[in-house]
């Protein structure tokens, strides 16, 4: 799946092969079961009737700029976003740069100068909710407007519900904000998950006889990756090497007072050095909050239960398990 990046002040597009292409377009932050449906609508079209599948994204949020007040900490950061659109069978991937200049399109000025004149759409797909443009005042209808005026032809995917409600990025958003990965992983269809490089820490894990990876993972902040709240989860480790049941802390370490927070992963059955590798971690189950000891005595009888309980755990994961 090849991936540009237009700027709209550049003359640029997909390469012209003669066929048609159908489009869909939106920030799938989480790429999550919603946008699969919508994703696999265009590519089960386009290979019926042979055009390109392509989908148009941004980077940043949109709201990072417009409205930077309400703009949501994210679900998939970029390289995330691609490595799991790579799985969609999606002919192209569109990233477009969120800029003050695109900000200012109108629906019209979008579809004529991105959609049409340079990735030759001729079917426009769209989710049940979305909107773009200035004033986000493209919507369904206004697009089925341009559409006949244009020459292309304007679908709507309808929502894909969890229980009761319309899954959607926003309520992925609250569930984790919650510490709910079950129901997080639902919405998603995979597990939730964070990744980064492993620093190194002060040691103080392998002296209580549970090393840990310390993860530098810049996040917590509007336009950049959602955190989950602190505590203690059951998590699978994924290595270059394969997966391992771990157990991660997010948060202070009030045991230990002046110590900073960390995100801090103890990977069970494992033994070596991955210091500098990027590490993903794949969120199961919250397990408890954090707390300080009376000793640090206490606190490794604890880091024992946590282990044992994050392995029970792993050992029965369904995907759907919540923590207390």
């Amino acid at each position: 799946m090849p991936e540009y990046a237009i700027d709209p002040a550049l003359p640029s597009g997909l390469p012209d092969d003669g066929r048609g292409t159908i489009v869909t377009i939106g920030t799938f932050d989480g790429v999550h079961r919603g946008h699969w449906e919508v994703l696999k609508e265009i590519t089960s079209r386009a290979a019926a009737t042979d055009r390109r599948s392509v989908l148009v994204t941004f980077h940043p949020h949109p709201l990072t700029l417009v409205r930077p007040e309400v703009a949501p900490r994210l679900l998939t950061m970029p390289d995330e976003k691609k490595e799991i659109l790579a799985e969609s069978g999606l002919d192209y991937a569109v990233f477009l740069t969120f800029s003050p200049v695109l900000a200012g399109y109108s629906p019209r000025r979008f579809v004529e100068e991105i959609l049409t004149d340079r990735l030759g759409m001729d079917e426009l797909v769209i989710g049940y909710d979305h909107h773009f443009g200035k004033g986000r005042a493209g919507d369904a209808d206004t697009m089925r407007a341009l559409g006949s005026e244009l020459g292309f032809v304007v679908d709507v995917v309808g929502p894909v519900m969890a229980g009761e409600a319309p899954i959607s990025s926003t309520r992925i958003r609250t569930a984790i904000a919650a510490g709910h990965l079950g129901e997080a992983r639902e919405g998603l269809g995979r597990p939730y998950s964070l990744r980064g490089p492993v620093v190194r820490g002060d040691g103080r894990g392998r002296t209580l006889g549970f090393p840990t990876a310390n993860l530098h993972v810049v996040g917590g902040g509007p336009g950049e990756k959602l955190i989950p709240p602190p505590g203690i989860y059951a998590v699978w480790g994924i290595l270059r090497s394969g997966a391992f049941a771990g157990a991660l802390h997010i948060g202070p370490r009030p045991t230990f007072r002046g110590s900073p927070p960390t995100i801090e992963l103890h990977l069970m059955d494992f033994e070596g050095d991955i210091y500098g590798e990027d590490v993903r971690v794949d969120f199961v189950r919250r397990l408890r909050d954090v707390e300080p000891f009376d000793s640090v005595k206490a606190l490794v009888a604890q880091m024992r239960k946590d282990v044992d309980f994050a392995k029970s755990v792993l050992e029965s994961d369904s995907g759907i398990e919540e923590g207390a």
